[in-house]
C-alpha cells in the first residue's frame, strides 16, 4: 500500500450521458449477440478543467517538487554529456527522445528491439511495429517543435505523425474520431459491457481545447499540471488510435513548455511503464474524481526516469568515449569523426543515410566507414557487397540492457 493513498486531490468526476446502441452490422453476428449488445449504453462525459484550482497538500506540494527537480537535475546531467542542441535533432541527444518514444509505445504492448527500431529509421526493418514506433518517434519531435503553442493545432499535428506511419490507419492520421470508441471489450459489435465508453465524438474539439487552456496555465505546480492533462486527455479520448502515445508526447510538449526539461527528453514513460497496472488505475480513480493517484504516478515515473536516465545516458558516453580512444591516430578531418557522434542516436547505418545526413559524397562515406570497422567500432551486419548496414553494437547493446531492467523492475 502506497503510503500516500490516503492523500486524494478532489477533481470534477467523469459524468455519463444515456444513449442507445444499436450494432450496425447486424448479420455479422449471432442473434444472441445482437440482443445483447441492443439497448442503452453510458458514454463519458469530461468535466471542463481549464478553470480548476486543485486543493493541494504540502506533502503533495513537496512531492512533486522534488520529482520535479529530479527532472532538472537529469536534464542538466544529459546536457553536459551529451551536448545542448535542439534534442529532437542533435544526433546524441536524440537517442534520450527514442527511448521514451519506445517505452510509450511499449505500453500499448507495441515492442521493438534497438536494432530493429534503429533499422527502421533508414528504411531497412522489415517489423511492422518497428515502422509503428518510428511514427511515435515523429510525434515526440513533433511535441518538442510545437511545445511553444500547446493548442489543438499541436496535438493534431502530433497525432498526424504518429498515425500516418502506422500500416491501415493512415486516413485517421491528424484528425479527431467521428465515432464512438470504447475501452475493455473485445467485442466489435457494440459498448455494451465496456469498461469505459469514451465521450461523443461531437464533444471532443471542446474538450480538447479546454484541457488546451489547461495544459497553458501559469499557476500550477508543473507535475501536477502535466498528470492532471494527460489524465483528461485519456479521458476525452479524442482520437480512433494513439490516444495513449499521443497523450503522452503531450506530457514532454508541457515539460518543455514549462521549462522542466529543456535541453533532453526525460524516459518518463519508462517511470509508467514499470508499473502500468498503477497507471491504468490511477487513470480510473482521477475518472471517479481524485487526481492524487495519477500525480503521484506520474512523479514517481519522474524519479525513476531521472535516475535510470541518467545510468543510461552514462554507459552511452562510455560507448562514446571508447569508440574515440579507438580511432586515435585517425586524422582530424576524416569524416570517421563526424559520424562517430551520430551512432549514439543512430547506431544503425547505411551510406544513404549518412550520405544524407552529412552532405558528403558516397565514396567519402564509404571510406570513413571502412575505417570505423577497421578500428572495430562499427561491424557490417549484412556480408553483402550492396545494401549494406553498418552497426555499433555497444551502443545497441546499451539500449537493449536498459529496456531489459525496465521490465525487471516491473
Amino acid at each position: 500500500m502506497d503510503a500516500r493513498e490516503g492523500v486524494a486531490i478532489a477533481i470534477p468526476p467523469t459524468g455519463s450521458e444515456t444513449h442507445n446502441w444499436t450494432p450496425r452490422y447486424p448479420d455479422l453476428y449471432s442473434r444472441s449477440e445482437v440482443i445483447r449488445q441492443t439497448g442503452p449504453y453510458d458514454s463519458a462525459t469530461t468535466p471542463p478543467i481549464a478553470q480548476w484550482s486543485p486543493a493541494l497538500s504540502s506533502e503533495t506540494i513537496a512531492d512533486v517538487e522534488e520529482a520535479a527537480l529530479a527532472i532538472r537535475t537529469f536534464d542538466l546531467h544529459s546536457q553536459a554529456v551529451l551536448g545542448s542542441t535542439d534534442p529532437a535533432l542533435a544526433p546524441m541527444s536524440a537517442i534520450l527522445l527514442r527511448t521514451e518514444s519506445a517505452s510509450s509505445s511499449q505500453i500499448e504492448h507495441l515492442t521493438t528491439s534497438a536494432k530493429q527500431l534503429a533499422l527502421a529509421e533508414i528504411d531497412e526493418g522489415k517489423k511492422s511495429h518497428a515502422r509503428t514506433v518510428v511514427g511515435n518517434v515523429r510525434a515526440m519531435e513533433a511535441a518538442l517543435r510545437l511545445s511553444d503553442s500547446l493548442d489543438a493545432t499541436s496535438v493534431l499535428a502530433m497525432h498526424n505523425e504518429l498515425l500516418s506511419r502506422q500500416p491501415g490507419l493512415e486516413h485517421e492520421a491528424g484528425r479527431y474520431r467521428r465515432e464512438l470508441v470504447w475501452i475493455g471489450n473485445n467485442d466489435t459489435a457494440g459498448p455494451r459491457g465496456a469498461s469505459f465508453i469514451a465521450p461523443q465524438h461531437e464533444l471532443v474539439p471542446r474538450a480538447v481545447d479546454d484541457v488546451m487552456v489547461f495544459a497553458r496555465r501559469t499557476d500550477l505546480p508543473s507535475l501536477v499540471q502535466v498528470a492532471v492533462a494527460h489524465a483528461q486527455f485519456e479521458t476525452i479520448h479524442p482520437f480512433v488510435d494513439g490516444n495513449g502515445r499521443t497523450g503522452r508526447a503531450l506530457a514532454q510538449a508541457m515539460l518543455r513548455h514549462n521549462k522542466i526539461s529543456t535541453h533532453t527528453t526525460v524516459p518518463l514513460s519508462a517511470g509508467l511503464l514499470v508499473d502500468t497496472e498503477s497507471y491504468f488505475d490511477a487513470l480510473n480513480r482521477y475518472r471517479q474524481g481524485d487526481a492524487g493517484p495519477i500525480v503521484r504516478r506520474f512523479a514517481d515515473a519522474a524519479r525513476y526516469a531521472s535516475v535510470t536516465g541518467r545510468t543510461l545516458v552514462n554507459a552511452l558516453a562510455d560507448q562514446l568515449r571508447e569508440s574515440t580512444e579507438a580511432l586515435s591516430g585517425i586524422r582530424s578531418d576524416s569524416a570517421a569523426w563526424r559520424i562517430l557522434p551520430r551512432l549514439v542516436g543512430q547506431p544503425v547505418v547505411n551510406i544513404r543515410y549518412l550520405v544524407g545526413t552529412l552532405g558528403s559524397r558516397d565514396v567519402t562515406v564509404a571510406r570513413a566507414l571502412d575505417v570505423l570497422t577497421t578500428r572495430g567500432v562499427l561491424v557490417e551486419r549484412t556480408g553483402f557487397s550492396r545494401n549494406r548496414v553498418w552497426e555499433h553494437r555497444g551502443i545497441l547493446t546499451v539500449l537493449d540492457d536498459y529496456a531489459r531492467e525496465v521490465r525487471r523492475a516491473r
